[in-house]
């Protein structure tokens, strides 16, 4: 479709990482297509009102919205999610964190059965959801600090049929839950520097929410907020991911273990490009 091929070459000229990609997710889009129709169609003629729709899409992603905020959709572990202004866009790395919570979840019971987890500054909701639609014996809660945000998670709670089994309130880090405690909690918290803001794509530092992404001056100002009340959120034994950054990983093991205590075992794990994704800890039977 030559329309594909003169979008891709605009979007290439404007800076998208992803130029063929995401002409084609916009035409498909315009002409509420799937991506594979524009190859099954590709010598379709198309009427002006079509070929506005299509540059109208194309101009905004060339002006820098993410197309995840024009698509209104972003798909995260194989499902659909709703997003906006609001919200980080899901990104397949924090999949890494899905991935070793469901792991540590099923060693300690198939389905999830009568394990309580908690999803610290859930945004989107995409990491609560996929846990209760994987884990269909779990509680799952989570937290934000943003309504906005909120409101999306719930829509997304109810797309994937889980209203009934996620737990959302709103509230900064672990505050919501006082009084209560977790088997598994998980977190994505925001870990660029202020500094690093800057330098930051532009669809990334203009459109996606500046309270998800910047973690103060060294980015580790969100791990010392959820560390303490993270000592009284896990139970004995209790494990929790965090979502980190390769440059500060250590220094958020650090923190990690003052918080609590010499007993807590951490450890690293990397991403699918080789590089640390997430930190995981499990806390000692006794802290110090």
């Amino acid at each position: 479709m030559e329309v594909v091929r003169l979008s891709t070459g605009y979007l290439e000229s404007h800076g998208s990482a992803s130029p063929r990609l995401d002409a084609e997710v916009l035409a498909a889009l315009a002409l509420n297509l799937r991506r594979l129709d524009l190859y099954l169609q590709f010598d379709r003629p198309l009427e002006a009102e079509q070929l506005d729709a299509i540059r109208d899409l194309v101009r905004r992603r060339g002006d820098g919205e993410p197309v995840a905020h024009i698509t209104g959709r972003r798909e995260f572990y194989g499902r659909s999610f709703s997003v906006s202004p609001q919200v980080l866009i899901p990104r397949p790395d924090t999949e890494t964190l899905v991935q070793l919570a469901l792991a540590e979840a099923r060693r300690r019971a198939p389905g999830g059965e009568g394990l309580r987890i908690a999803d610290i500054a859930t945004g989107s909701g995409c990491i609560a959801v996929t846990l209760a639609v994987e884990l269909p014996g779990a509680e799952v809660v989570a937290t934000d600090l943003s309504e906005a945000a909120l409101e999306v998670a719930r829509d997304n709670a109810q797309a994937h049929g889980v209203t009934g089994r996620v737990e959302i309130l709103s509230g900064s880090w672990c505050e919501p839950l006082a009084g209560r405690r977790f088997d598994i909690v998980v977190s994505n918290p925001p870990y660029v520097t202020t500094v690093e803001m800057a330098g930051l794509a532009a669809d990334v530092r203009d459109h996606e929410p500046r309270l998800a992404l910047d973690g103060g001056t060294d980015g580790l100002c969100a791990y010392r907020s959820l560390m303490p009340s993270m000592a009284a959120l896990l139970e004995p034994g209790g494990w929790a991911a965090l979502e980190v950054d390769v440059l500060r990983a250590a220094d958020v093991a650090t923190i990690v273990t003052e918080a609590l205590g010499p007993s807590t075992r951490t450890q690293k794990h990397a991403d699918l490009t080789g590089r640390t994704r997430v930190l995981s800890l499990v806390v000692g039977t006794g802290r110090e």
